[in-house]
């Protein structure tokens, strides 16, 4: 299983090619299904990121982190059902 420190680097390269998006592989089984997706308060600049693989269902959520310009976030205040469409049962690496 890969560490968070892993996903975090992860994370850091897959968030620095945004808005483009990265066919780097999971630092947990090396497949190329990385996904990222930011929530946050509209028109703020800041949110959370979910970040994971749609192939072993983990990865890590981040919070206070600064969404790129020109990277759609979900807004907050969208019912519950909105905000976590597409999003997996994911384990969450600590």
């Amino acid at each position: 299983m890969a560490t968070f420190d892993e996903w975090l680097d992860a994370y850091d390269v897959v968030y620095r090619t945004l808005p483009v998006t990265s066919d780097l592989r999971c630092p947990n089984c090396g497949h190329r299904t990385l996904r990222l997706v930011f929530t946050g308060p509209r028109g703020s600049g800041y949110g959370y990121a979910s970040f994971w693989c749609d192939t072993c269902l983990e990865g890590i959520h981040l919070s206070r982190v600064p969404i790129p310009d020109g990277v759609a976030a979900r807004p907050l205040d969208a019912p519950a059902e909105d905000r976590n469409r597409g999003i997996p049962d994911y384990r969450i690496v600590t």
